[in-house]
């Protein structure tokens, strides 16, 4: 069979169903569908009114439910699909249960603990509902009602002689009209979203429930068993689930936290299943991913992967290891801390496996290839010639040009990180916000963004240490030390008395010194006081911090517009190039899905293992040692097997106790002689999907999607055939809470009978 590219929405698969379904061709038996075939692939993260048009393909496979009902929005299932902000979570009963990721509560269980109270080494479970915790500050449930195309509004406002800046203005304008009109409706969060890099423009109405409220939560040794070692690995053995409660007024309306607030009712939720799938399987996964890069061009892939990434992965992991060493081991400092290290090291794995996987593939020759193949498209039809003119080379040089200084960039962007002087930043440009009539002020800063503003002050304390504030600032500063000189920023050095010096590392260090010591700024009330506050009055301001923040206010203004300028020019072009890619694709019968974008998405695939590319780092446990293929479930077995007594790799007495008894009740698989911990699919997935439900062909709830192997790291730019995404088993989850934890009240509300 003919290979399929991996920019292509349509896999191997779905060619085969559109040639049987030709209407050209006699009438054809029932299409099949060899899910065990090497070249199976089910990419795409399909917006839900895409997804009538991939109906054979999802009813062959397993889907029971009609095609049409995963368009709807307000119904059933895909109501009970939410966002967290960052990770997905469903509902999972009538009295607003939630289900998510534990890394996706791990700020919440963590914000709640204190060196007395671990939360996240002892597990939480609020036996009745006046015992669950509020969740950390700004922590919001969003649920989405309504998705409208407003492309013709935000086009309207544009035109072609217009500067990039200009254009970007005008886009900015367009969304906020847009944003505020359907916003009149209280208790609502709405958002313009560009797709196909601004082809498209989608406005997205979700209801914003404020209470927020932690439920149960396992212990780290159960939600994190594995911790950074077993991070995008598999075999893999990790409970990471959790739960929220979305809570709301007496009447039935979003409101701030309070002690009258009554348990939201969703208009549906998900069943919860007692048995997670069998190999094979069809499953799908409704969620929010965050972004993928599909349809960069070659240049872009070359500079990423050649120099973005080497350079982040070395920042991140020397960026946790400065924060480790300033925290130190078994102090509060390193419990505030433990969040943020857990994302740094994800993320430093994460382009690590990028890396490796872009040296295996030939992805960028294909790109050069695809590059070539649209030229030749277009020089041969004059109408296209016409159109598509000086598209794709456009686009280039404004990429070039963008590359050019980008060392510079780097070190200037990470130059100060600061907690405290984020607070500062940020107040800073409130004050100059405050002055301008709300509909005029930059995204962002507007009145619906105030309580989010002040939330992100409120919580700082909770992620704080000063030292390690101090050490990292001093971590990131190095580099822009090392800048020549007609690089550096004349207001920094002159703030910090930095001349150019050996000495000037010495210098700032003692200047931050005195600042933290002089500072009122660890104070949150102080800090949200100043929310209010005039920038004449923030200038004659006597903190270091407000300071320097007003000192560097208009050289971060000036770098903005200049952002914004070349967001302007990217609006322009890259709908141009989305355009060729349609249409170019569209000549071969292919549809294309839009990179992901935070909005909702659904995907679909089945159970499967698979076998790792050659020349791939890959880890041998749990019965796969020496075998070149991996099976697609673990078991409490693999738990046992990899169980040392220390993190990571520590597990509760009670679940080893009832694991070596081989209480296994209910959820018992036959064919794995044991219970499922976590297992593969097919399904297409990123960053965002955290927390997704995964569900069968009913819509039952099975599991959630949590990771994805780091053979498959690669997958935001080349989705393949053994690209993997991993779950946790909703067998192992309700095994853990009625063996472990005993979470009863819980599992009476989601109808899970004794």
């Amino acid at each position: 069979m003919k290979r399929i590219s991996p920019w292509l929405a349509t896999s191997a698969l779905s060619l085969t169903l559109v040639a049987c379904s030709s209407p050209d061709s006699t009438p054809q038996q029932e299409t099949t569908i060899d899910v065990t075939s090497d070249s199976f692939n089910t990419e795409g993260m399909w917006m839900p009114e895409q997804l009538p048009q991939l109906g054979d393909t999802l009813q062959t496979l397993g889907l029971e439910l009609p095609v049409e009902s995963l368009t709807k929005l307000t119904e059933f299932p895909m109501n009970a699909v939410i966002s967290l902000g960052g990770c997905t979570a469903s509902f999972v009963s009538p009295q607003g249960l939630v289900a998510t990721n534990h890394h996706c509560a791990y700020g919440s269980i963590q914000y709640n603990s204190t060196e007395d109270n671990d939360l996240l080494a002892n597990g939480f479970y609020a036996e009745q509902l006046t015992d669950e915790l509020p969740a950390a500050p700004g922590s919001r449930i969003y649920v989405t009602e309504d998705v409208v195309d407003v492309t013709s509004d935000i086009n309207a406002a544009l035109n072609d002689e217009m500067s990039g800046l200009e254009r970007n203005q005008a886009i900015e304008n367009a969304e906020k009209s847009i944003v505020a009109a359907c916003e009149e409706t209280d208790g609502y969060r709405c958002n313009v979203y560009s797709y196909y890099g601004g082809l498209q423009y989608y406005l997205l109405k979700q209801m914003e429930i404020r209470d927020v409220r932690l439920v149960y939560a396992p212990a780290s040794s159960i939600g994190k068993f594995g911790g950074d070692i077993d991070n995008w690995m598999w075999p893999r053995h990790t409970g990471d689930f959790s739960f929220y409660r979305a809570y709301v007024s007496p009447t039935g309306q979003p409101a701030d936290f309070a002690e009258e607030n009554v348990p939201f009712t969703p208009k549906n939720h998900l069943k919860v299943a007692t048995q997670g799938p069998a190999e094979h399987d069809f499953v799908m996964v409704a969620g929010y991913p965050g972004s993928t890069n599909r349809y960069r061009t070659a240049l872009e892939v070359e500079n990423q992967f050649n120099w973005y990434y080497p350079t982040m992965q070395k920042v991140l992991a020397n960026w946790s290891a400065t924060i480790g060493e300033a925290a130190g081991e078994g102090t509060d400092a390193e419990l505030k801390y433990a969040s943020q290290i857990a994302g740094l090291n994800n993320y430093a794995k994460n382009f690590m496996g990028m890396m490796e996987g872009y040296a295996r593939s030939d992805l960028l020759q294909r790109k050069v290839q695809l590059e070539a193949d649209l030229q030749a498209w277009i020089d041969s039809d004059a109408e296209r010639t016409e159109q598509y003119a000086n598209s794709l080379n456009d686009l280039s040089e404004l990429i070039a040009e963008d590359s050019q200084n980008q060392e510079r960039d780097f070190a200037i962007n990470y130059m100060a990180r600061s907690s405290l002087l984020g607070a500062a930043n940020t107040l800073v440009r409130l004050a100059h916000e405050n002055q301008k009539a709300n509909d005029e002020r930059t995204l962002g800063y507007q009145e619906r963004d105030l309580p989010r503003i002040e939330a992100g002050l409120q919580r700082i304390n909770r992620r704080y240490d000063q030292n390690v504030d101090k050490a990292v600032w001093m971590f990131f500063v190095e580099n822009y030390l090392a800048l020549p000189a007609d690089q550096r920023v004349a207001e920094f050095d002159a703030f910090f008395g930095l001349n150019g010096s050996a000495e000037d590392a010495q210098l700032l260090s003692a200047k931050l010194d005195e600042m933290y010591a002089q500072s009122s700024m660890e104070d949150a009330e102080n800090r949200v006081t100043l929310m209010t506050a005039t920038p004449a009055q923030l200038a004659e301001s006597e903190d270091p911090f407000i300071q320097l923040a007003v000192t560097m206010f208009d050289f971060r203004m000036q770098r903005e517009e200049e952002a914004r300028d070349r967001s302007g020019l990217y609006s322009q072009l890259r709908p141009r190039y989305m355009q060729m890619l349609i249409d170019f694709y569209g000549e071969q019968g292919l549809p294309v899905y839009p990179d992901a974008n935070s909005t909702l998405r659904v995907t679909y695939g089945v159970v499967k293992g698979y076998t790792p590319p050659a020349g791939s780092f890959t880890e041998a446990a749990d019965g796969n040692d020496g075998v070149d293929s991996y099976v697609p479930f673990t078991t409490l077995n693999g738990i046992t097997a990899k169980y040392t007594g220390e993190d990571p790799f520590d597990s509760p007495a009670v679940q080893l106790e009832q694991i070596e008894a081989e209480n296994y009740g209910r959820y018992y698989d036959e064919t794995l002689d044991s219970v499922s911990v976590n297992y593969l699919t097919t399904v297409d997935t990123t960053g965002g999907n955290s927390g997704s439900p995964t569900m069968n062909g009913k819509g039952e709830f099975i599991g959630l999607l949590f990771d994805g192997t780091y053979d498959s790291i690669n997958a935001d730019w080349d989705f393949t055939s053994s690209t993997r995404s991993i779950h946790v088993d909703v067998s192992y989850m309700l095994w853990v809470m009625e063996n472990v934890d005993n979470t009863e009240r819980l599992l009476e509300e989601m109808g899970i009978e004794h």
